[in-house]
């Protein structure tokens, strides 16, 4: 009865030392809120009187109801402030992280909110992040914590970076004794995940910038600028549209499908083994019997297909051959063995082919041979690249020690005088120019007049050379680690694995979700001019339909909507000041109303200079974001006030257009941005048909499943 049922930590619970549950609370003294925290059980709570965090304090934090709502003995109840013994550290300790993800997860029935944070779970990460508009201010933790970004494990400056690798020179004050003040960050480029999803990191920071240390400084999947980011802001109308959305289907704009707003890349991988038969080995051979020249263009001397390459539906990646059991021959093989000599008939083709509807680029190809057996062309050539890019990492950290002993060693010897040694006169002053004259070989052959700087000198040298033995000695030990064979099952002498990147578009039959438990499948993409439009003519991305609201009670998604509205209004408001070239004055004051009079945040924006004022405008331009956090979010009249202030109706709903006959709609429509995930159930892992195929041995009857490429019934 309980399958499927997950239970998940709430935010800020933590197990104690006898694996019992529990969660922290502040101290509450004579109705005086202190900054005291403990953490108790259920069990022992319920002696305590307990507020919420949102009971209303006054600036010396004393507890100002006359009645406050508390728990006590596992009941709810109100009593007196000075009864109360313990509060709430935050609105969102009652619900898990997944669920405080959700915006106005408070307007939410349970059962949505349970879809809609399962359902979070199944979002495929998409080819651009886009960050949520209308979030819920714990989206930055969870990308953190996720594992997926890549965090600075010390603080220091940028030394180099590209698309696959950081470098960071670490602070000074970060380094212990006798280690090297580098960090190389690998990013993990195009791997295939679990769910057959994409891994790809990009790098955030630029060569010169200073990180501290746990700074994010590479976005993962899904993951925008450090914060989770599932899906895309999308313009969505509610509203009817001639059936194409009924019983939760969802309309969209083919404007959609064109900006690759969901577009996903998925990566398959797809596995060749070549075993020690009883009549033989199998062997992956560059030509295959009975095989045409145009199925081997694609594959390399090795048979193994070559990296880059777009193959489809039965493309041959991996030429691989098995040995045939003596069977009778007939007069005519005879003959033909008798004149070519025994050739192609001992022989089967039992190649490696793409499956059926599936279309792709070779991304990779990784080859795997048994201890013993000879390595083809293929694996070595692999094996070289795999070398030189541990090379080239083990001599960017020296370089940069070298460069960091260097830089010191100059700063002791500049305006000292030189005894003699690499050419120089006895006397001579050393400057940068007579030091840059010099290879750095040559400046542990100065001699100088002070034994302190002699020493140095010889204490670098030793420290130098001592470096460069541990990365050779490293850089041995990691080759033969690669050059060892491979520990493979027995009886298999060779596995080749190819990696295949596809791209997926948004279709028909793709479900699609909000973060509301609000789910469909995706009924028709319809031409951008035939979509319903405002009067400015900026057409909507999705219809969805309004009779899924009602019954299921979640209205969060509409209040999420109309604040979505608000925050892509106000970016675009602030966009036409910058276009206009206001004064920065301007700019200023209408932060200031956004963030500190109707956000009721206190942002410091007197503190900012007018570059940053501006810079902080110009990020702003595609949306303002917003965090409504779990049972302490946005208000109606917040919400409405927002909507005012970027020159939009208060009811958050407008005159549409039907774009294919031009004519009013009959009432105004809810218009608004909502944040919206493609989930991991596809329409091209689903779709199936088959003429013949296998059939069962017993019955004779067709196999049934994708899997086992049956049939269906009628």
């Amino acid at each position: 009865p309980n399958v499927g049922l997950i239970n998940s930590l709430a935010a800020y619970a933590r197990t104690n030392q006898y694996g019992f549950l529990e969660s922290p609370y502040r101290v509450v003294k004579d109705a005086l809120v202190t900054d005291e925290i403990v953490f108790l059980s259920a069990i022992e709570e319920a002696d305590h009187v307990i507020a919420q965090a949102s009971a209303t304090m006054n600036e010396e934090k004393v507890l100002v109801d006359e009645l406050v709502a508390v728990r006590h003995l596992n009941e709810f109840t109100v009593k007196a402030p000075e009864d109360v013994t313990l509060m709430d550290v935050s609105p969102k300790q009652v619900v898990s992280v997944a669920a405080s993800l959700i915006p106005f997860l408070e307007h939410d029935d349970a059962n949505r909110a349970l879809m809609g944070s399962n359902m979070q779970r199944q979002a495929v990460p998409t080819l651009r992040a886009d960050k949520p508009l209308v979030g819920t201010g714990m989206e930055r933790n969870v990308a953190r914590d996720s594992g997926v970004c890549v965090v600075a494990r010390r603080g220091g400056v940028i030394d180099s970076v590209d698309a696959s690798r950081i470098v960071v020179r670490v602070a000074d004050d970060e380094v212990e004794t006798g280690e090297a003040g580098v960090d190389i960050y690998n990013l993990t480029k195009y791997t295939r995940s679990n769910q057959d999803t994409c891994i790809n990191q990009r790098p955030l920071v630029r060569k010169g910038d200073r990180v501290q240390r746990s700074d994010i400084m590479a976005d993962g999947p899904s993951t925008d600028m450090g914060e989770l980011a599932l899906g895309q802001n999308m313009r969505i109308a509610f509203m009817a549209w001639n059936g194409f959305n009924f019983e939760d289907s969802i309309c969209l704009s083919e404007r959609v499908v064109q900006e690759d707003r969901f577009t996903t890349i998925h990566i398959q991988e797809l596995t060749c083994v070549a075993r020690d038969t009883k009549l033989g080995p199998e062997e992956i051979p560059a030509d295959i019997p009975n095989v045409g020249e145009a199925a081997l263009n694609k594959l390399d001397e090795a048979g193994i297909v070559y990296v880059g390459a777009e193959v489809g539906a039965g493309d041959i990646l991996v030429g691989k051959v098995t040995p045939k059991g003596e069977t009778q021959l007939t007069p005519e093989e005879k003959l033909l063995r008798a004149i070519f000599g025994e050739k192609a008939s001992d022989v089967k083709d039992t190649s490696l082919r793409v499956p059926t509807g599936t279309k792709g680029t070779v991304i990779d190809v990784q080859v795997f041979t048994r201890d013993g057996v000879e390595r083809d062309a293929r694996a070595l050539s692999i094996e070289k690249t795999q070398l030189d890019g541990i090379r080239k990492d083990l001599n960017e950290g020296f370089r940069i020690v070298e460069g960091a002993t260097f830089e010191r060693l100059r700063s002791a010897l500049v305006g000292h005088k030189a005894e003699g040694g690499a050419g120089l006169k006895k006397g001579q002053d050393f400057t940068d120019e007579v030091l840059d004259g010099l290879e750095h070989g040559q400046w542990f052959k100065l001699r100088m007049a002070e034994d302190a700087l002699n020493e140095q000198l010889e204490k670098a040298q030793a420290y130098i050379v001592d470096r460069r033995r541990l990365l050779d000695d490293k850089f041995e030990d990691k080759k033969r680690k690669l050059q060892q064979g491979d520990d493979l099952a027995p009886g298999v002498l060779k596995i080749v694995k190819v990696y295949l990147a596809i791209r997926r578009r948004i279709q028909p039959g793709d479900k699609m979700a909000g973060r509301h438990g609000n789910k469909g499948v995706v009924s028709v993409i319809m031409p951008v001019e035939d979509m319903p439009h405002d009067a400015n003519g900026t057409p909507v991305d999705v219809v969805l339909n309004p009779l899924g609201v009602p019954s299921r009670m979640n209205v969060g998604q509409i209040l999420e909507t109309h604040l979505g509205l608000a925050a892509k209004g106000l970016g675009e408001k602030i966009n036409r000041m910058i276009e206009e070239q206001r004064k920065v004055a301007d700019l200023r004051k209408f932060l200031h109303e956004i963030y500190n009079e109707i956000g009721g945040r206190k942002e410091e924006l007197d503190t900012f200079s007018d570059q940053e004022i501006l810079d902080l405008a110009k990020n702003l331009r595609g949306g303002v974001p917003m965090a409504t956090p779990v049972f302490d979010g946005a208000k109606e009249s917040e919400i409405k006030a927002m909507l005012k202030l970027a020159d939009l109706p208060e009811s958050g709903q407008m005159q549409l257009f039907d774009g294919r006959t031009g004519n009013k709609f009959e009432r105004p429509v809810t218009v608004g941005y909502m944040y919206m995930l493609k989930l991991n159930h596809l329409v091209d892992d689903k779709m199936h048909a088959r003429s013949t195929g296998s059939y069962s041995l017993v019955t004779q009857q067709p196999l049934g499943g994708k899997a086992q490429f049956g049939g269906q019934r009628f």
